[in-house]
């Protein structure tokens, strides 16, 4: 456990770590839904939808390690089966096709709820005093409202 984490109360480190498990478990069911819409994309935006898709799940997979090696540090075990992940989630996956814009606003939407799951994770540290992890919070939720601005800007 690091020095930052033994400073918590273990009710506090479990509070943290109980929104990070919703923000890893919405990160990972967004990383699929990316991929997936990254090989099954198609249409006239196919080159820069694929190519955005691609940059989401890459930058996803990365965010999914960060957040849960949040919560090791914060000494809780984090989920790792994917059956657990898809339960918590308010992220769904896709099944079937789909249209580049129907892709695309799904997308859209879960890049939103996860701005949202991780302003709330992030408030919660702040609550406790974690400002490493409202830190780590408040740079994920700019990188999925950032998401969701280039995907709105495909809407238009």
């Amino acid at each position: 456990m690091t020095e930052t984490a033994k400073a918590l109360a273990p009710t506090a480190r479990e509070a943290i770590a109980e929104a990070l498990q919703q923000s890893v478990a919405e990160t990972a069911v967004t990383t699929m839904l990316a991929q997936n819409f990254h090989w099954n994309v198609t249409g006239m935006a196919f080159g820069p939808l694929h190519a955005l898709f691609q940059q989401i799940y890459e930058d996803h997979f990365t965010a999914q390690d960060d957040l849960a090696e949040r919560i090791r540090a914060l000494d809780v075990p984090a989920e790792g089966t994917l059956a657990g992940m898809l339960k918590r989630s308010k992220v769904s996956e896709h099944e079937g096709s789909a249209t580049d814009q129907e892709m695309i606003r799904k997308m859209l939407d879960a890049q939103e709820t996860l701005a949202a799951t991780l302003a709330g994770a992030g408030q919660t540290a702040a609550e406790h005093g974690d400002t490493l992890t409202e830190d780590l919070c408040i740079a994920r939720g700019q990188a999925h409202e950032k998401f969701a601005w280039f995907l709105r800007a495909h809407l238009a």
